[in-house]
């Protein structure tokens, strides 16, 4: 697929998202599409997918994103693309309206209603509150100048890379996690950074003073100044930001300053709409705000008098709310909270109480040619709590030792050696120390998933690490657990773990080959029948493999398989190119490049009645209608059906254009009569769906002016006949075609092209062009296929011919005659911050 995030605002524009589900439902209104937000949604989903309408309004202009993955971002270690954690085509596939870019500034319970920046105002029967946290700045001069920015979002990671570009220094005021990830990153970029710390210890809520200082001198180690103890008193500037002075009169020269100094729950929509609000939004055990109606999870609540920052205690408050819901009512109460993180690349590990104090035993190991550093803390025979430095290997073996209590009387004196030793004295095998461990033990802090899980996930169907992490999300985010996941699936497969030809999806451990072939063995009838057959791993699919089921359901079953408009991408589904700015493109079939004075009024007449911007002519001979807007889609239609035009199939994995030039009828060069052929071509052939688009052209000589020698399919017309190409390409990767053969009539290169087309419909792979289709079976293959088998091309051409009975049906008609209005309503605005102006 080719979704175009990038790091732009995101729009509905995008080429493969999925259509909405059914409306009749209760509206649940989330106001925050980030991780709290998003993850809540997921499990609701998993749980009763079609129980409420969901519409998501985001601060940002983006899809939701791991907030936890910016600071690889920055650092250079990622893209944008690789954080995303649901893509444009989760929010279609789930029927969710994403408003993006457009943030709630008021909700009104009275009303049961939210109103955002842009002024909409929409109802909502359950409203989810997950506006996460703000970042505390520090009342000092200066804080305001340009250049004074935070580390939260996207905006800040390209604040702080547009300055890394200039050089100069940088200071980032704050040594907690985000701080140290934002000094590392821009370090990496080449700036001299300064750490300032109020603290004598870095990381001190996660860190001990010993672990603490192990940090710091790696860090120092890497090139970083690092000042704790440091007390902030200004940050000066004419007119933008030129340093930091400390209240003991040192100053820092800066033109960056990195304020990352903490959090705070962001509780000023909650608090103006009258909900209970003390540090965070307060919350019950369902995740219920003191209104029965408003809901509220992640950094942004207070519950049981506790905030949390980390992500495993949000992944717990969402599926506490999630079953209450659906009248499942688990309850949420509280979390255990363990730390493992990779700071700058060092390991780091922390859970529990490790301030120490009466009753409590420090048992210490430390390795300082390794640099390695643990401390773990026993109270009544009982860890209370750990720090790592350097080998985090047992963090989560302690952690699961101190949340089910266990009585550590036994392997006190190996406890701080690990599980290896602790267990069995000695340096026991990886895999056994993984599988001792219970299956409430965390695996996943990042996306809080436990042992039994990740074993439940791979039992499911999930036999490849992408698998696993498409399911249950273990491994997806920082992957500091792929080991662990990787040992899993060792321990739960063998020698079956999925490893070699690529997958269709994350939702099944099958190939695109082996799901063609099943779907012809089994006799299976639909996608659903497809998925419970096959032991998909998701309730639904997804972007990727429902319209790839549907076409191999499709193409198997002409004339029988009923197919599937919620799993077409979305210009396939309106039967147009959607645009950037949200308007549709429409392009008329003009058979082998002809046209007439009839067809030409029309178009110009809806150019002029739907005010369209522009009239393009295409590359494959034919006019493209810009800036139609969707709801007046079925009736441009209309009037283009009523001078003889169909669906050009710009927008679909389809058959798109048979170009031609004007052959022997008119150019003194040519041979045959190109025109005509390309014509009889085009009637045979359109309406079909492929695996991907695909376009023929016929060339009147050898010298080629329709280009045939880089279409899926060419003809050259010669003296002695025609000579037959396939596998070319003309796009990003050029690829000029391979001599198919040659034949002596015209009849016959219809014959070979039908035949050659059904061998590709057959047998490649959805999304897969002609030429590497070609090139990775071999143009030999196909040859013996089309060439060498006379039996075999006939039985190709007879079905293809058989299934265009049922293709060749113009779908811009059925809209005209009101089929499918629905989708020409208006669904949904996303409109970037910019816009709005």
């Amino acid at each position: 697929m080719d979704f175009q995030d990038g790091i732009d605002p995101v729009t509905q524009d995008e080429d493969n998202v999925l259509p909405p589900l059914g409306q009749a439902r209760e509206h649940l209104v989330v106001i925050g599409n980030g991780m709290a937000g998003c993850r809540a949604v997921e499990e609701l989903l998993a749980r009763d997918a079609g129980r409420y309408r969901v519409t998501i309004f985001g601060a940002e202009p983006y899809v939701n994103y791991n907030r936890i993955m910016l600071s690889p971002v920055l650092a250079g270690e990622k893209t944008f693309e690789q954080i995303v954690i649901n893509d444009a085509a989760w929010y279609a596939d789930n029927g969710i309206e994403l408003i993006a870019g457009d943030p709630v500034k008021a909700i009104d319970r009275a009303t049961k209603t939210v109103s955002s920046q842009s002024g909409r105002t929409i109802g909502y029967d359950k409203l989810l509150i997950a506006t996460g946290s703000d970042p505390f700045i520090i009342p000092v001069p200066g804080k305001d100048l340009p250049g004074v920015i935070s580390f939260r979002d996207m905006k800040d990671v390209d604040t702080m890379l547009a300055a890394a570009a200039d050089g100069g220094s940088a200071v980032v005021i704050g040594g907690g996690l985000l701080g140290l990830e934002a000094a590392h990153g821009l370090t990496l970029r080449g700036m001299k950074v300064t750490v300032i710390h109020l603290m004598d210890t870095l990381m001190e809520r996660q860190l001990d003073e010993a672990a603490g200082w192990l940090l710091k001198t790696a860090l120092e180690g890497r090139g970083q100044t690092i000042l704790t103890g440091a007390n902030t008193e200004a940050i000066y500037g004419d007119g933008k930001v030129e340093g930091v002075r400390l209240k003991d009169g040192r100053e820092i020269p800066a033109s960056l300053v990195v304020m990352a100094v903490g959090i705070r729950p962001a509780t000023a929509l909650a608090r103006d709409a009258g909900l209970a609000v003390n540090r965070g939004i307060q919350v019950d055990d369902h995740m219920v705000t003191s209104d029965p109606d408003v809901l509220a999870v992640g950094e942004c609540v207070e519950h049981d008098g506790n905030v949390y920052g980390l992500v495993a205690p949000l992944w717990d408050m969402c599926r506490s709310l999630a079953d209450g819901l659906t009248d499942q009512h688990s309850g949420y109460k509280g979390s255990v909270t363990s730390t493992k993180l990779k700071v700058a690349g060092l390991d780091v590990f922390s859970a529990g109480d490790f301030s120490g104090g009466e009753g409590c035993e420090d048992i210490v190991l430390r390795d300082a040619s390794r640099g390695v550093y643990k401390r773990v803390i026993v109270k009544d025979d009982k860890l209370i709590g750990a720090v790592l430095y350097g080998d985090t290997v047992d963090g989560g073996w302690y952690f699961d030792l101190l949340k089910r209590e266990e009585n550590v009387a036994d392997m006190r004196d190996m406890l701080i050696f690990g599980q290896a030793f602790a267990s069995g004295g000695g340096a026991l095998d990886p895999k056994a120390a993984v599988a001792a461990l219970s299956d409430e033990a965390e695996i996943c802090g990042c996306n809080g998933v436990s042992k039994g899980q990740v074993v439940s996930c791979i039992a499911k169907g999930a036999h490849s690490l992408d698998a696993v992490r498409a399911t249950c999300k273990a491994s997806a985010s920082c992957g500091s657990c792929t080991g662990l996941v990787e040992t899993l699936l060792a321990l739960t497969l063998g020698e079956d773990v999925q490893s070699g030809p690529k997958t269709m999806c994350k939702c099944t451990s099958f190939t695109h080959d082996d799901v063609r072939r099943e779907i012809v063995a089994q006799d299976m009838r639909s996608i659903p029948e497809v998925m419970q057959k096959l032991n998909w791993s998701t309730p639904e699919g997804c972007s990727s493999c429902r319209p790839a089921l549907n076409y191999y359901l499709l193409c198997a079953l002409p004339g029988e398989y009923q197919d599937d408009q919620r799993s077409r991408f979305v210009n396939e589904r309106m039967h147009a190119n959607i645009q950037k700015d949200g308007t549709y493109s429409v392009v008329p079939r003009m058979w082998g490049g002809l046209t007439n004075p009839k067809e030409l009024r029309a178009i110009a007449d809806v150019v002029e009645k739907y005010n369209a911007p522009m009239v393009k002519v295409t590359g494959g001979q034919r006019l493209d209608i810009f800036g139609i807007r969707k709801e007046d889609l079925p009736a441009v239609w209309a009037d283009l059906n009523a001078a003889g035009m169909v669906s050009g199939h710009a927008y679909g994995k389809s058959l798109r254009t048979v170009k031609t030039c004007v052959g022997s009828e008119w150019c003194r060069f040519g041979t045959q009569d190109s025109t005509g052929l390309g014509v009889k071509i085009e009637h045979m052939t359109w309406g079909s769906w492929m695996p991907h688009k695909f376009k023929i052209a016929a060339s009147g000589c050898p010298r080629n002016c329709a280009e045939a020698t880089i279409k899926d399919f060419g003809v050259v017309c010669v003296d002695s006949g025609y000579e037959l190409h396939v596998g070319g390409n003309g796009g990003i990767h050029v690829r000029a075609t391979d001599l198919l053969c040659k034949v002596a009539t015209e009849q016959e290169a219809l014959d070979y092209c039908a035949a050659f087309i059904q061998l590709y419909r057959e047998e490649a792979r959805y999304l897969e062009r002609t030429a590497p289709w070609i090139e990775r079976v071999g143009v030999d293959y196909v040859k013996s296929r089309i060439v060498a088998d006379d039996v075999g091309r006939e039985a190709l051409r007879a079905r293809f011919l058989f299934s265009q009975q049922f293709m060749q049906d113009d779908p811009w008609a059925r809209r005209a005659a009101g089929e499918d209005a629905e989708l020409h309503q208006h669904l949904a605005e996303v409109r970037p911050m910019e816009t709005l102006a």
